[in-house]
């Protein structure tokens, strides 16, 4: 006597995507994540390297951003002690005030990628 066993592959089927919706299989859940962020990290990537083939540096705003960093860094920490110690040696008082380095250091740590080290440790449970 013949047992037909076809029905059996679609209980177990079913039984399995039952058992998936109340205990989800954390290591696939995982895999998608990672899978989510080097997916956004690539495609930042692919614009920068885009942005870097323009012979232009003052062309994008990551350029011009770059370039405000620049003169906001040079001002606090080359002309503005220079000047003032020149302006003192010539006898006279000249005070010019430093610019607030805060919101400056968070737009260089933003353009120099330290925010994908973020996304690094958010993807690997560092907190």
């Amino acid at each position: 006597m013949a047992v037909d066993l076809t029905g059996i592959g679609t209980a177990v089927s079913a039984v399995d995507s039952i058992i998936g919706k109340f205990f989800p299989d954390k290591t696939e859940i995982e895999k998608a994540q990672i899978s989510a962020a080097f997916q956004a990290f690539q495609a930042q990537t692919d614009i920068d390297k885009a942005e870097a083939q323009s012979s232009d540096p003052l062309q994008h705003w990551r350029g011009g951003m770059g370039w405000v960093c620049v003169i906001g860094y040079f001002h606090n920490f080359i002309f503005q002690p220079l000047f003032t110690d020149l302006v003192a040696i010539l006898g006279k008082h000249v005070t010019l005030s430093p610019l607030d380095i805060g919101p400056l250091a968070t737009l260089t740590a933003g353009m120099l990628g330290l925010g994908a080290l973020h996304v690094t440790g958010q993807v690997n449970g560092v907190k």
